[in-house]
C-alpha cells in the first residue's frame, strides 16, 4: 500500500523535499528534459500565471515519506484541457503498480477540471517513424498501458509533422476521454493543439508550422485509433493506493488503561470503540501507528510545574484508585501544597477529574498520537484524525480539569504553528478554555469556540463573547455562547458565522477539537443535533479547503457517537462515498 498526494507548493518542508526528490528524478530517468524546464518547476507550482499552465504535482510515498514516483499535470483553465508532462517511478519500481495507480490519480483530477479531456504525447510505436529499433518495444508498452484506460493516439492529422527534414521519432498526440463517451470535436481540437504548442514548444515551433498543424484537424468529431494491443476494453489496474479523500486515523490504542469505573463517569472506553465500530467499515480511513515524541511539545503549551505534578502525583496512586481534587486552597503560587492529594486542587479546577495511576499515561499517549496526525497533515494529507481519549481542551497553561489532562489540541496546533497561521475551531458543547488561554496573547493562532453559554454550561468561568484576546492577540479569540437549546439549523447558522472569520484569517492548517456532545440526549448536554447535522457541519467545514487535523474531545452518547463521528466526516470528506474516488 502506498499513498499519492498532490502537491499544492512549495512553502513546507515536505512539500520542497519532494520538489527537489521529482527535479533529481527528471535529471536521472528523463536526460531529454532540458534542465531549464526542471529548475522551473517550482514557480510553475507557485505562480501558474507567469506559464500559462497550472502545474499539478502529484507524488507517490510509502505512507513514511519514502519517494516511490510522481505524475505532473499541466491544466489549461482557460481552454479546457489537461496535459500530463510526465510520469515516472523511482528506480527499480517498474511493475509494482505504481505507475498505473499515478495515471489513475492524474485522470481523477482531470475529470474535476478538464471538459475536453486528457491529452499527452507518447512516442511512435512504428519502427519507421524510430530513429532507434531498441526503442520501438518500450515506446509499444507504453501505449499499450494507457491503452488499457482507452487512451489513444489520435489520427488523420499532421501532428506528428517533422520540424526538419527527415526527422524521426516524431510523438503521437493521445487523447483520453476520461471515461465520458463523448467525441473530440474540431474545433476544440484546434484549440488545445494550439494551445499546446505555442505554450510548451513557442521556441521550437515557428508560427506557420503551427498553424499548419492545426489546420491539419480536419475530421468532426476527431478520429482516434482503433485498439491495436487490447482488441476489446481491459479493466485498468485496481487500486491499491491511498489518496487524498481518505483519512489519515491515528488511534489511542492504550486509551482503555484509563477506565474510571465509579458510576457515572462518562469518560469511557466505550467512546473509542463505538466510534472505530462506525468509521473503519467504510474505507475512508488509513490507520498510522503512533510515533513516540518528546516533552518539549507538552512543555511548549503547558507550565513545566504542571507536567511535573501530573507525572509524580499519577506514579504515586495505588492501584486501581483515583485522587480527586476536594481542597481548593486560594492559589499562591510560591506555596502550593506539599501533599499530592492535597495539591491536586492547586492544580485542578473541578472536583470530577481524578488522577490515577494510568491518567498521565493515557495523557502523554494521546499527546503522541496528535502530533504524529498533525504530522501527516504537515506531510500533505488533506486530513488526520487523532481518536483518543482522555479529551484535552479544557486543559490550560496550568491547570487541569473537565476530564482533560494535556491539551490535544493545543498541543497540535502548536506544532503546525511552526510552519504558518493555524485556526482553532472547536465545535464541542463545552467552552475550549484549554486553547483560549494558552493562545490568549498570540495573533499567528486563531481560536474559535461555539459552545454552551457559561452561565449554565461547564466550565461557567469562561467562554463570553467579550473575551477578544489580549495585547498582540486581541481580535484573534472568537467565543460565540449559544443558549440552553440549540437545533440543527441555529447551530450551522453559528457555525457560519466563525468560518467566515477563519477564512478571513486565512490560516495554513486548521485544528478541529471536535467534540460530539452537541447531540441529542448527550448526558453532559443540553443541544438537540442530529446525524444529518454533523454531515451537514462537516461539509461546511470542509469547503474552506484547509489541511485540517481533527481531535476527539466531548460526546458521550455512545449510542449515536459513532454516527455522528461518520456523518461528520463524510461531510468533511465531500459527501457519503467519497471513498470510492480517492
Amino acid at each position: 500500500m502506498f499513498r499519492i498526494r498532490k502537491v499544492s507548493d512549495d512553502t513546507l518542508p515536505a512539500n520542497r523535499r519532494e520538489i527537489a526528490t521529482v527535479q533529481q528524478t527528471l535529471r536521472e530517468r528523463l536526460p531529454g528534459v532540458p534542465s531549464d524546464e526542471i529548475d522551473a518547476l517550482p514557480d510553475k507550482i507557485r505562480d501558474p500565471l507567469a506559464h500559462r499552465f497550472r502545474a499539478l504535482l502529484f507524488v507517490a510515498d510509502d505512507l513514511r515519506g519514502r519517494h516511490k514516483g510522481f505524475a505532473l499535470l499541466s491544466h489549461a483553465p482557460d481552454v479546457g484541457f489537461c496535459l500530463l508532462d510526465y510520469v515516472a517511478t523511482a528506480s527499480g519500481l517498474s511493475g509494482h503498480g505504481v505507475g498505473g495507480a499515478l495515471y489513475d490519480r492524474i485522470r481523477e483530477a482531470a475529470r474535476e477540471l478538464a471538459p475536453l479531456g486528457l491529452f499527452f504525447e507518447c512516442l511512435p510505436d512504428d519502427p519507421d517513424a524510430c530513429s532507434d529499433a531498441r526503442i520501438v518495444a518500450e515506446n509499444r508498452k507504453r501505449l499499450a498501458f494507457y491503452e488499457l484506460w482507452g487512451a489513444r493516439p489520435i489520427v488523420g492529422t499532421e501532428y506528428e509533422l517533422p520540424l526538419t527534414d527527415g526527422q524521426l521519432d516524431m510523438p503521437h498526440l493521445v487523447w483520453d476521454d476520461l471515461d465520458r463517451g463523448t467525441p473530440l470535436r474540431r474545433d476544440d481540437a484546434r484549440r488545445v493543439v494550439r494551445a499546446l504548442l505555442e505554450r510548451k514548444y513557442a521556441e521550437l515551433c515557428p508560427p506557420d508550422y503551427i498553424d499548419r498543424v492545426v489546420a491539419s484537424f480536419r475530421d468532426d468529431p476527431v478520429r482516434v485509433r482503433d485498439r491495436r494491443y487490447h482488441k476489446r476494453p481491459k479493466a485498468p489496474p485496481a487500486r491499491r493506493y491511498v489518496g487524498e479523500r481518505k483519512v489519515a486515523l491515528v488511534v489511542n490504542t492504550e486509551h482503555d488503561i484509563h477506565h474510571v469505573r465509579e458510576k457515572g463517569y462518562v469518560e469511557a472506553p466505550a467512546r473509542v470503540r463505538s466510534i472505530l465500530a462506525q468509521l473503519e467499515p467504510t474505507g475512508s480511513y488509513w490507520r498510522i501507528e503512533p510515533r513516540s515524541y518528546g516533552d518539549s511539545h507538552i512543555l511548549a503549551v503547558h507550565e513545566k510545574d504542571l507536567v511535573r505534578y501530573l507525572k509524580a502525583a499519577c506514579a504515586k496512586v495505588e492501584p486501581d484508585k483515583s485522587i480527586y481534587p476536594y481542597v481548593f486552597p486560594v492559589r499562591n503560587h510560591t506555596r502550593p501544597p506539599e501533599d499530592l492529594a492535597y495539591a491536586a486542587g492547586y492544580w485542578c479546577i473541578d472536583t470530577f477529574t481524578p488522577l490515577n495511576r494510568n491518567a498521565w499515561l493515557a495523557a502523554r499517549r494521546a499527546v503522541d498520537c496528535t502530533l504524529t496526525a498533525a504530522e501527516t497533515v504537515l506531510d500533505g494529507q488533506r486530513a488526520a484524525y487523532a481518536l483518543v481519549r482522555p479529551p484535552g481542551h479544557h486543559a490550560e497553561r496550568r491547570v487541569f480539569g473537565g476530564f482533560c489532562y494535556l491539551n490535544n489540541t493545543a498541543i497540535g496546533a502548536e506544532f503546525l504553528a511552526a510552519h504558518g497561521r493555524v485556526a482553532i475551531l472547536d465545535v464541542d458543547y463545552h467552552h475550549g478554555n484549554g486553547q483560549q488561554d494558552i493562545f490568549y496573547e498570540r495573533d499567528d493562532v486563531l481560536t474559535v469556540s461555539l459552545h454552551g453559554h457559561p452561565r449554565f454550561a461547564y466550565p461557567f468561568f469562561s467562554g463570553y463573547a467579550e473575551e477578544r484576546g489580549a495585547g498582540p492577540g486581541f481580535g484573534f479569540n472568537h467565543n460565540m455562547p449559544m443558549p440552553e437549546q440549540v437545533d440543527g439549523e441555529r447551530y450551522r447558522r453559528e457555525l457560519q458565522k466563525a468560518l467566515r472569520a477563519i477564512a478571513a484569517f486565512a490560516p495554513r492548517f486548521l485544528v478541529v477539537a471536535l467534540g460530539l456532545d452537541t447531540a441529542s440526549k448527550d448526558p453532559t448536554g443540553t443541544w438537540s443535533l442530529r446525524t444529518s447535522d454533523f454531515a451537514q457541519n462537516g461539509a461546511l467545514i470542509g469547503a474552506l479547503g484547509i489541511p485540517t487535523l481533527v481531535v476527539q474531545e466531548g460526546g458521550y452518547r455512545t449510542a449515536s457517537l459513532g454516527q455522528n463521528a461518520r456523518a461528520f466526516f463524510d461531510g468533511l470528506l465531500g459527501g457519503p462515498g467519497a471513498e470510492t474516488r480517492s
